[in-house]
């Protein structure tokens, strides 16, 4: 090579080491373009439709705009900006949180071959640093027309609730549904610890209703086969149900509140707070077991004013569910509600508290059973739907809960229902009985028609007969008194209801110090 023409190489490569000005300009506008998704007319639809952007709920859901966003150039080239996903990792309160948002202005938030790729991604960076996931979902489901690449082999759209599974019980999972999640894609909000549906919006469905219609014959309407309010009363898939997006977002920060970022680490402890102003809890619990009261205002009177997280209230309310705090440390809620079916319980209510128990063990959140029982509703009817079955799942997440328990028997607390709300052979921490208590196999008026059937019915005067009845339902009801008990080591303590919050207070404080320990197996066989 002659020496000139080294000269000029050379003077080549000082001039290519030089940055294009055009680059980072062309990168500015990318990005800027990027992030406002799908097209114009796209992003009006869903505006004019009450629903936000999926950057707009960001900016609601983070404490600021310091978050970091993963592939949002993925398959820009091909007019599909982050291809209909967004993957962010930002705070929540201070904490770090990973965030996988559906972008519905980009083909409907329809799942695509990097769709997938960076969802799986952000679940494992998420499980690995510890953080919680946020599903905020609103897609049209997988295309059909990248399915070949996607759907069938180890690396495909299933790899999405295979991590789901893997990662549950490790950091918390919660999804909310501001629009359509159908056919695969219903399986997350199903595999997630909360879902958040909004009224009017979201819908989850396996089967649209023309695929039933064609399938089966059936003609229904989309909100009747999965909309928001069928799956918050009926289904209970949805565990919230909100009005609009902002108020889910909003939801989704004050289930976080109560949360610890993963299963080894503490529930966040938040300063103490009076109850709200009202009636005592003395006053709201009536001394007769015929007279019914509000089990919600009994929790309202008891945790920190504004506490309170009702955990799927539309469903099956004949049990109470849901977070709250005492003096400021979270705790989770299980009681029987006398408003409802007189608090017994069905196989509906049995699943929901079961599920609320493993998630409450699952997050080091202690739990406060609040009794009131007349134990598990009877009949053909729950019979055919399985109550021994259901009953025997709410059993067992009870007997392998490991995180605190306190027991505190408020009213009546009969048969199998004192069981399956942690009594006393279940092992909990303590028992707790207010002076109303009254544990027993069964109740005075059962316990007197098994006993003397056959003499009430050879009694053929009917006041003669009422009066017998009348004399051995004083008899047994003196059986059960609370003193009894106590008297029997059968409770920890008999406590004022109005002593009740400072008495949990301490011993929730005291409970928590102790190691929590998990059977030690490979499998437990849960109950169908």
């Amino acid at each position: 090579m002659s020496e000139a023409t080294i000269v000029e190489v050379e003077d080549l490569a000082v001039e290519g080491a030089a940055p294009d000005p055009t680059v980072h300009e062309q990168l500015a506008e990318k990005l800027a373009s990027a992030r406002l998704g799908g097209s114009e007319k796209n992003r009006k639809k869903i505006l004019a439709s009450g629903k936000l952007l999926v950057r707009q709920r960001l900016e609601i859901l983070f404490d600021d705009e310091n978050y970091i966003e993963d592939g949002l150039l993925a398959r820009y080239e091909e007019g599909l900006p982050g291809d209909a996903v967004v993957i962010a990792f930002g705070r929540i309160d201070g904490r770090e949180v990973c965030v996988i948002a559906n972008d519905f202005s980009v083909k409907a938030g329809t799942w695509g071959n990097r769709t997938f790729e960076k969802i799986i991604q952000a679940q494992e960076k998420a499980n690995a640093a510890g953080i919680p996931i946020v599903y905020l979902f609103d897609s049209a489901g997988a295309r059909i027309d990248e399915q070949f690449e996607s759907f069938a082999g180890r690396h495909a759209w299933g790899n999405i609730f295979y991590n789901q599974v893997q990662i549950s019980g490790r950091v918390p999972q919660v999804c909310a549904l501001f629009g359509p999640s159908p056919a695969g894609s219903a399986y997350v909000p199903a595999l997630c610890d909360m879902t958040i549906m909004v009224r009017g919006h979201a819908t989850a469905y396996l089967g649209s209703p023309r695929l039933a219609e064609m399938v089966t014959g059936e003609k229904v309407t989309l909100e009747e086969m999965g909309g928001a309010e069928m799956h918050c009363t009926v289904s209970g898939l949805g565990d919230v149900l909100v009005e609009d997006d902002e108020e889910a977002l909003n939801a989704i920060r004050v289930w976080l509140s109560f949360l610890p970022a993963n299963w080894e680490t503490p529930a966040p402890v938040a300063p103490a707070i009076e109850p709200r102003p009202g009636r005592s809890l003395q006053d709201i619990v009536p001394l007769r077991e015929a007279e019914v009261f509000d089990m919600e205002e009994f929790v309202e009177s008891l945790v920190d004013e504004g506490s309170w997280f009702p955990y799927k209230e539309l469903f099956a309310p004949e049990m109470l569910t849901g977070f709250a705090r005492i003096n400021g440390r979270p705790v989770g809620l299980v009681g029987n509600q006398p408003r409802h079916m007189g608090g017994s319980i069905f196989p509906n209510s049995s699943d929901k508290a079961a599920r609320f128990i493993w998630i409450c063990n699952a997050y080091n959140i202690p739990i406060v059973f609040l009794v009131d029982i007349a134990g598990y509703m009877i009949g053909s009817q729950v019979e055919r739907e399985g109550i021994i079955r259901h009953g025997a799942k709410m059993i067992f997440a009870v007997s392998e809960c490991r995180v605190p328990r306190i027991t505190v028997l408020v009213r009546k607390a009969y048969g199998g229902g004192y069981l399956a709300m942690s009594g006393a052979p279940m092992n909990p921490d303590a028992v707790i009985a207010l002076p109303t208590a009254r544990p027993a196999l069964m109740g005075p008026d059962a316990a007197v028609n098994g006993i003397y059937y056959n003499q009430i019915h050879e009694i053929e005067d009917p006041d003669e007969r009422r009066a017998f009845i009348a004399e051995k339902h004083a008899e047994y009801a003196e059986g059960i008194d609370v003193f009894k008990i106590a008297n029997a080591n059968a409770v920890e303590a008999v406590v004022p209801a109005n002593d009740l919050r400072a008495d949990l207070t301490r011993r929730l404080g005291l409970y928590s110090k102790r190691k929590m320990i998990p059977v030690e197996r490979r499998q437990a066989v849960t109950p169908a």
